[in-house]
């Protein structure tokens, strides 16, 4: 008679400087969308738990803002603060590096990691933009003479190259734990986060370089019907030139922005749904631990907090 396999189960955080990939990674690896992407920097200010149960194996991605070091302004503080936070009390660290090169802002965080007795794997991502993939053998020579990492693994999440090896490679050195999510959860976000998440993306494609620092979006009331949701969302910027930005000539940004936040959350909502967008002006918001809490930027527990809360309610042991 055949044993069942054990359940494994963990936390498995993402980390890296901003913009390495690691939000496009998490959704192609969940199969779905729900961490925002961008072409922008800093485009992840919180961080997202993205669930992958596969069978007995149940992998709990924490998604990361970028680690950098320009910390001047509170939200920067805040972003790199709950990014860190993961370095300990989570079962597997992911350490995402852009394809053959490593900069400053990698060696900063391969900094942290000395010491860790976490597991930790290096993704070595974007391979798909590397014609040569041999360019990636010095770094993969540089990354193994660290004695960092269990496995260092080249992938591209956008053509799926290497993705299965790497949820294997994940699910495998998980601990032997009871499952902490249903089978059906995919992430312990509600959907107002999403929702301004979503809206806060558009933004971010529509915009230049400044503006998307300055803006952040604030889900003032979210109604469910019968045969629709009808959502209003805020929008604050920093400075009156920024709202003008934002809005466009004669609302043409704005309204672009609706169309195409609309049809995203129509896709998650799986309904009809009437977004209203507000623009408002909030100075230096992000400078302002105040102004932040106002606007939703809560400080979050750790995740080694969140995980023995979990593991005490199901009675099962737990480590930080």
């Amino acid at each position: 008679m055949n044993e069942r396999a054990a359940a494994r189960c963990g936390y498995v955080a993402l980390i890296g400087r901003p913009n390495v990939g690691k939000s496009t990674l998490l959704n192609h690896v969940l199969g779905q969308k729900i961490s925002i992407t961008s072409r922008k920097p800093q485009t992840t200010r919180r961080n997202l738990i993205g669930v992958d149960t596969e069978g007995v194996n149940q992998a709990i991605f924490v998604d990361t803002p970028g680690i950098h070091q320009n910390t001047e302004r509170a939200l920067n503080r805040y972003m790199v603060n709950h990014a860190t936070s993961t370095l300990s009390g989570v079962d597997v660290l992911v350490l995402l590096l852009e394809g053959a090169k490593i900069v400053d802002e990698d060696e900063h965080i391969l900094k942290l990691l000395q010491g860790s007795r976490v597991p930790c794997f290096a993704v070595l991502s974007k391979i798909d933009l590397i014609q040569d993939k041999t360019a990636l053998l010095p770094q993969i020579q540089q990354l193994d003479a660290m004695k960092l990492f269990q496995q260092i693994l080249p992938l591209s999440a956008l053509k799926q190259e290497g993705l299965e090896a790497f949820r294997r490679e994940i699910f495998a050195t998980l601990p032997e734990a009871q499952h902490l999510f249903a089978d059906d959860e995919v992430t312990d976000k509600p959907e107002r986060f999403l929702v301004a998440e979503i809206v806060r993306e558009k933004l971010m494609r529509q915009l230049g370089d400044e503006i998307p620092h300055a803006a952040t979006v604030v889900i003032e009331s979210f109604k469910a019907e019968e045969n629709i949701v009808r959502i209003h969302a805020d929008i604050y910027v920093e400075r009156e030139g920024q709202k003008r930005i934002v809005i466009g000539k004669q609302g043409a940004r704005l309204k672009l922005i609706g169309i195409e936040a609309r049809k995203d959350i129509e896709g998650l909502l799986e309904q009809q749904v009437m977004l209203h967008l507000w623009v408002k002006v909030r100075k230096g918001w992000t400078n302002s631990a105040g102004d932040m809490r106002g606007l939703g930027y809560e400080c979050s527990r750790p995740v080694w907090q969140l995980m023995m809360q979990q593991r005490s309610s199901l009675g099962l042991l737990g480590r930080p």
